[in-house]
């Protein structure tokens, strides 16, 4: 049976996951997006970017469908504890942590993914502990949701503490935020931090104190493994502070349509568009979307090609190469960016001076600030450089991508490589493997 088939249930008819009146929704919005952002948006590569966006974002806040007390109830079990003796352990009181574990939301300024590695504590009460996996599980039904830092790190801590009433609850978030430069930056700022990272804590019961010694002994155990959360915000985060998106430099007039379809995704996804830290979201999204769309980098790089080199033997040549030549793109698939580096290997004779590095970190911007696949920049760049540098050229893209990572495989680190070999690379693999040697390890930047 197909994924947009319908189900036939007792007598009712329960619609498939595509037929549901929110991905519909979804759907129609993203057209909208894409009406604007692609000159052709039937092409093949975008013709199924909305159903593909419908389910990232559906998957990323299905939270708002799910109940803390579903996952709880029936997760408890007695454990006793300490029996004449002065001390706390078991089910009266032994500290209990759950550490590094991996989760993704939407940010509720932007609709960008955020990472977070989330530690979680309690000190059980009653003679009963929670299975382990349900710290895990109830973290994610509020990651799955749209938010902020601290507004998460407080609901994780009340759900379970309303939950199975522990003596306390104790959480630790690491969050990550990719920052996006604009299309002015990405050039004059090769400094550019490629991530905002921002690390709250929040407590219930026993941990409302900052300053008892069941958070030292948390904390202690988060040092160990070497967390140190001494700038951690207790409460209040500043949310200025921390999506990027609050410093987009002030454009002109927005699409009304662009603006009308992500405050209808937002309804679809069973927000309130109207909710004081959603009001300016759709405008925050849409410039992001249109950076893609309004770059200038054709100006910049027409005044940059020359004539194509000169053929030269090879017993006269030597390789040169450019090595972590940043850039930003925009997945054409999901909307989501994905970003990293870039390097480009070439044969160049001795009588030839190398080729600026300005020069190819704008072609490089060229074609990375615009919707993209991995594979399609790879081979723009190659061709692109093989014009004025000669044929035997070889380039090699690290990207790490908000799409696979939030949606895929979801492990913080994941990257993907891919690589274009034109003229002699495409033919000695000695010479593939002695650029591939010069490359550094861990090019792209994970955050």
């Amino acid at each position: 049976m197909g994924a947009i088939d319908a189900v036939n249930i007792g007598g009712c008819v329960e619609l498939g996951f595509e037929e549901e009146p929110e991905i519909l929704a979804i759907e129609e919005a993203v057209r909208v997006l894409l009406q604007v952002l692609c000159d052709d948006s039937n092409r093949e590569g975008v013709r199924k970017t909305p159903l593909r966006v419908a389910k990232a974002l559906r998957e990323g806040t299905r939270g708002y469908k799910e109940k803390v007390k579903d996952i709880v109830n029936g997760a408890l079990f007695p454990e006793a504890g300490l029996e004449n003796r002065v001390g706390h352990a078991g089910g009266t009181g032994g500290l209990v942590i759950v550490r590094d574990l991996d989760l993704f939301s939407y940010c509720e300024s932007c609709l960008l993914p955020f990472q977070i590695k989330c530690h979680v504590g309690y000190i059980p009460s009653g003679h009963r502990v929670v299975g382990l996996s349900k710290l895990s599980r109830v973290a994610e039904v509020f990651a799955k949701r749209l938010q902020d830092p601290q507004r998460l790190a407080n609901e994780i801590c009340e759900a379970l503490q309303h939950g199975f009433g522990p003596t306390g609850v104790a959480v630790v978030l690491q969050c990550s935020h990719i920052n996006f430069p604009n299309s002015e930056s990405a050039l004059s700022d090769p400094n550019h931090k490629g991530w905002v990272k921002m690390l709250v804590k929040s407590g219930t019961g026993v941990f409302d104190d900052d300053m008892t010694d069941v958070w030292t002994d948390f904390l202690s155990l988060l040092r160990f493994r070497g967390i140190s959360v001494e700038d951690a915000h207790p409460g209040g985060s500043d949310k200025k502070s921390w999506c990027p998106s609050h410093a987009f430099s002030k454009t002109g007039a927005l699409d009304s349509a662009m603006l009308r379809s992500v405050a209808s995704i937002l309804c679809s996804l069973g927000e309130d568009p109207l909710r004081k830290e959603l009001q300016e979201t759709p405008a925050r999204f849409v410039k992001w979307l249109m950076s893609f769309k309004d770059s200038h980098f054709d100006l910049k790089l027409n005044g940059y090609i020359q004539n194509k080199r000169p053929d030269f033997s090879y017993n006269d040549e030597h390789l040169l190469s450019e090595l972590n030549l940043s850039f930003w793109s925009q997945c054409e698939h999901h909307l989501l960016p994905f970003h990293g580096v870039v390097h480009v290997g070439y044969y160049n004779s001795n009588e030839l001076s190398p080729v600026r590095r300005s020069l190819l970190q704008s072609i490089v911007h060229f074609y990375g600030f615009k919707l993209q696949v991995q594979e399609r920049l790879t081979r723009q760049i190659a061709e692109t450089v093989s014009s004025f540098l000669g044929e035997d050229v070889m380039v090699v893209v690290e990207a790490s991508h908000t799409c696979m990572i939030s949606r895929g495989i979801e492990k913080f680190g994941s990257s993907t490589a891919t690589i274009a070999v034109l003229g002699r690379f495409s033919s000695d693999a000695s010479a593939r493997a002695k650029f591939l040697e010069i490359i550094p390890d861990s090019g792209a930047d994970e955050g």
